[in-house]
């Protein structure tokens, strides 16, 4: 049987405020309402990081709106939630979050299989010249494509 691999929320802000070095994939932990919600799509990432507490990887932010045909006792949907990792991972994520500047940031959520995913990616935050350079260079693409498909109509 072949994986089918669906994402359900990417946070695209992210790389724009954070300049990526690494990215992980790990396992997330979830209630089977939250599992629901997930496949439908309800999850908001902005806002959301990771931070190592107790040996292990918890994301905070990250918002699962509940599941309407759910549960009478409802979870809190900006729950810190547990990321499951190797621990050869988690012990080199943990020395890396430990440097000055570097912090954990989901970059998407997805399905892999019947396994609900996440991309974690290890980055530092850039500086606001920084981020005008990228908007900078984004638009002079932009430019630039459209002058080069106005010559190809002709």
């Amino acid at each position: 049987m072949a994986n089918y691999y669906k994402v359900v929320a990417e946070n695209r802000k992210a790389r724009f405020d954070y300049i990526v070095l690494e990215v992980y994939k790990a396992g997330l932990v979830l209630t089977g309402n939250e599992v629901k919600s997930v496949r439908m799509g309800r999850v908001d990432l902005q806002d959301s990081f990771g931070r190592v507490e107790n040996g292990a990887i918890l994301l905070y932010g990250i918002h699962i709106n509940p599941y309407g045909q759910g549960q009478i006792n409802k979870i809190d949907p900006r729950r810190p939630r547990l990321v499951l990792l190797n621990k050869q991972e988690l012990v080199k994520l943990t020395g890396k979050v430990a440097e000055k500047g570097l912090t954990l940031v989901p970059l998407k959520v997805y399905f892999d299989g019947n396994w609900a995913k996440v991309d974690l990616g290890l980055a530092k935050a850039k500086k606001k010249y920084e981020k005008r350079e990228s908007l900078r260079r984004r638009t002079t693409e932009r430019e630039i494509e459209k002058a080069f498909r106005g010559k190809n109509r002709d």
